[in-house]
């Protein structure tokens, strides 16, 4: 099993990027937003890939993160899900989007995705929102998990949903926040929120 593959990029295209690994080039199936962040040609990079194995072929797809990489392995999990549909969908949002328009139960927003009908829009967030929930994902991250309970972090998200929001939104409008400025207090970090 191919964990990920350090190389040289040697050709790429938006569905498919050639690395030369010490000789050897793999072919390996991209998103557009993995496209979008791949350097020209000749320069080394690494990616995060996923080696699917089928009774008459073998199939390497790569992601430019550890996160987009989880989003991919979720979708695909789904039923009436296939990894073409995934990559589909991952080059149509940000994995960050695509997570909070599941987390937020937003059918409109994943049926907007080329290829998704209402019923997948459906399954794929009733099969993935409280999966998403329990193990605590955290969009834009190396990781799958929060790492450490940051307290103004939670007073802020805890004090805006208090006051309406939908979690989803209330823990991106915190994150935003805290991204652009980390030393804000709670009270800063709300008020830039109801900006």
């Amino acid at each position: 099993m191919i964990a990920y593959l350090d190389g040289i990029l040697s050709y790429k295209e938006p569905t498919h990027a050639i690395i030369d690994v010490h000789g050897v080039g793999y072919m390996v199936h991209i998103s557009l937003n993995t496209y979008s962040v791949l350097p020209g040609g000749g320069e080394r990079i690494k990616l995060f890939i996923h080696h699917l194995f089928r009774e008459d072929s073998q199939s390497l797809y790569g992601f430019v993160n550890a996160d987009e990489k989880s989003i991919f392995l979720d979708l695909i999990a789904v039923s009436g899900v296939g990894p073409n549909t995934a990559l589909g969908m991952l080059s149509a949002m940000q994995p960050g989007d695509l997570r909070l328009a599941i987390l937020g139960e937003n059918v409109r927003a994943v049926q907007a995705i080329k290829g998704i009908g209402a019923k997948t829009a459906q399954r794929i967030i009733l099969e993935l929102r409280d999966k998403m929930k329990r193990s605590g994902v955290v969009s834009n991250g190396p990781t799958y998990r929060q790492s450490a309970i940051d307290p103004i972090r939670e007073e802020s998200l805890a004090a805006l949903v208090a006051l309406g929001f939908p979690k989803p939104t209330a823990e991106k409008s915190v994150d935003d926040a805290l991204k652009a400025e980390p030393n804000l207090t709670v009270e800063e970090v709300i008020r830039r929120a109801l900006r």
